[in-house]
């Protein structure tokens, strides 16, 4: 089963409304989709991840393996409650939190605020063309995370230790990212994240020639009153290398408050003879435009009874 790749350079030719069904497409059905040529400069992932790599071996390593989820696994316990993976977590929108990170060099902050400056224009332009799909205006989902101080954005920074016993835990257990869209770079060499689709698990492949995978979360299927799916997704441990895994989160903002896009909803509250009467005289046109006049309908009636 091969995971959706989105080519953005398609976009701006004679392919884009190929390519944007090509995105629609991967969103309702699958949830989860690679983009190549997505603008974000190679070169930068690169000195991300090294220093990211760095940063594990020198500060993190030592104390991962002496922990006690370490030590829990040496004794042969079964860790169903606990994820084999050691991470931090930065936030860069509305404010940022990385000087509070005191051992992080100053080459890694830097590197990654402009990693994440070009990331979140990818993030912007993804939701754009999302919000196109779905019918809605270029810019609903950047208002609707928006709040007081616009659209969340943070990052998982987690490397997932080579393992000695991975029939014994999860890298990550199983779930459904809680925010709206999630644009990861992951390790190349090694593998171990799966999403589940149509009852089967899927492994996806380290990502190769930096490709960005993205997956969308829990507020984008209310948003989108269920169009778009958040996936469930874990990580495996791996018993022959520690594989990186650096996720950033489009998110709303704390504040932003979230309801499916009226646009996107069925219509509701309307009396079945009155839908009735709309039919007898719609019944072989297309039922869009009979559904949208029943909204209408049933907005009227609730306004003479407000």
């Amino acid at each position: 089963m091969e995971v959706p790749m989105i080519d953005f350079d398609k976009l701006d030719g004679e392919k884009r409304a190929e390519t944007k069904a090509l995105l629609h497409q991967a969103c309702e059905k699958w949830g989860f989709f690679q983009i190549d040529n997505h603008g974000v400069d190679k070169k930068l992932m690169e000195k991300v991840k090294h220093l990211v790599n760095t940063h594990y071996e020198e500060s993190m390593e030592r104390s991962f393996y002496e922990s006690e989820r370490a030590k829990a696994l040496e004794d042969k316990e079964t860790a169903s409650n606990i994820d084999w993976e050691s991470s931090f977590f930065l936030w860069h929108r509305p404010t940022s939190n990385t000087d509070e990170f005191t051992n992080l060099s100053e080459d890694l902050r830097k590197t990654m605020d402009e990693y994440i400056a070009q990331l979140f224009k990818l993030a912007e332009k993804l939701s754009e063309l999302m919000c196109e799909n779905l019918g809605l205006e270029k810019g609903y989902i950047r208002e609707a995370f928006s709040g007081n101080a616009g659209p969340s954005v943070g990052t998982k920074v987690a490397k997932y230790p080579q393992c000695p016993r991975p029939e014994l835990v999860r890298g990550l257990r199983e779930h459904t990212d809680a925010g709206g869209i999630i644009l990861l770079l992951q390790d190349d060499q090694v593998p171990g994240l799966e999403f589940y689709k149509d009852g089967e698990w899927v492994e996806i492949p380290p990502s190769k020639n930096n490709t960005i995978f993205v997956n969308t979360g829990d507020q984008l299927e209310v948003l989108s009153n269920g169009r778009y799916k958040s996936a469930l997704h874990r990580v495996m441990a791996d018993k022959n290398g520690s594989r990186l895994s650096i996720a950033t989160f489009y998110n709303p903002s704390g504040d932003a408050i979230i309801s499916p896009a009226p646009k996107l909803l069925y219509p509701n509250h309307f009396r079945f003879q009155d839908y009735l009467k709309l039919y007898a005289t719609t019944k072989f046109a297309d039922k869009g435009p009979r559904f949208e006049s029943m909204k209408n309908m049933a907005i009227g009636h609730h306004s003479l009874h407000a």
